[in-house]
């Protein structure tokens, strides 16, 4: 075990200690938006303990440890302390992350009814990393849909935009080819839009034009790809050889009623 009982509870406790001061702060402030995450925070931490009595299974300390870790880094200092906006590559951080434990979760499910004896098949270790991948990549790709909803119906910007200094794009071709125009080393964009009184507002972006958010959006895919492939490659050499590479089982939720298997047990 890489975590014992007593450091996991440090972590359990501690952590919802910080909570509660950022809540009643948040209430002083009367910023009732940052309360409400708090708030969520709270419920969040609970997840753990319910999937667990809900579902039968067990999860290793070290992976609750980086669950709550993890809820706390996103909520609490990326969203209310702004470590997104002020520690560089934060929202990457949190993305690999979750590329990474999305996997292990993934691959829970399927190496369970891969080792269950109610189940006659038997899947190839490749098999079995390979739908961790895509479970990955999928969860991934919804959040990013996610993302766009909220961006899109509810004016937030979850998608963060980039000032960038080169696009190329078909739709300034004068003739309508599909042949991309290239407009490089951009200094300045203006753009021009009307207020409820219809008054012009010319609103001017220094240093190169604003991309919309499919940057951050390619930028989160392929940071949870990294985590989603890391984890991969340490599931297929955990199947290998359980016993040598069994750290990777502290990162892998259990089936209570399943039967444990011999740690020196090799898959072909």
């Amino acid at each position: 075990m890489w975590l014992n009982k007593k450091f996991h509870l440090s972590i359990y406790f501690v952590l919802r200690l910080f909570v509660l001061l950022t809540l009643i702060r948040q209430i002083m402030l009367d910023n009732w938006g940052s309360v409400f995450i708090c708030i969520l925070t709270l419920i969040l931490f609970f997840i753990p303990s319910i999937i667990e009595k809900q579902m039968g299974i067990t999860l290793p300390k070290t992976l609750e440890a980086v669950i709550l870790l993890f809820i706390f880094a996103a909520e609490i200092l990326g969203e209310i302390h702004n470590f997104y906006g002020t520690v560089p590559q934060w929202d990457t951080m949190l993305h690999t992350i979750n590329g990474f434990l999305a996997a292990a979760i993934g691959f829970s499910l399927i190496d369970t009814l891969n080792e269950h004896e109610r189940f006659s098949f038997k899947l190839s270790p490749f098999f079995v990393v390979m739908v961790a991948f895509c479970f990955s990549m999928t969860i991934g790709v919804l959040w990013e849909f996610f993302e766009f909803a909220g961006d899109r119906w509810l004016n937030l910007d979850m998608q963060k935009d980039r000032i960038v200094r080169k696009i190329s794009t078909v739709e300034l071709e004068p003739e309508g080819k599909n042949i991309p125009v290239i407009v490089d080393n951009i200094q300045k964009t203006e753009i021009y839009s009307l207020d409820n009184e219809g008054k012009t507002i010319i609103t001017t972006i220094e240093d190169g034009y604003l991309d919309i958010g499919i940057i951050d959006t390619m930028k989160d895919l392929i940071v949870n790809f990294v985590g989603a492939v890391v984890f991969s490659i340490l599931g297929l050499l955990y199947l290998k050889n359980r016993h040598k590479y069994g750290f990777a089982g502290q990162f892998i939720p259990v089936k209570n009623d399943l039967e444990e298997v011999p740690e020196n047990t090799q898959d072909d």
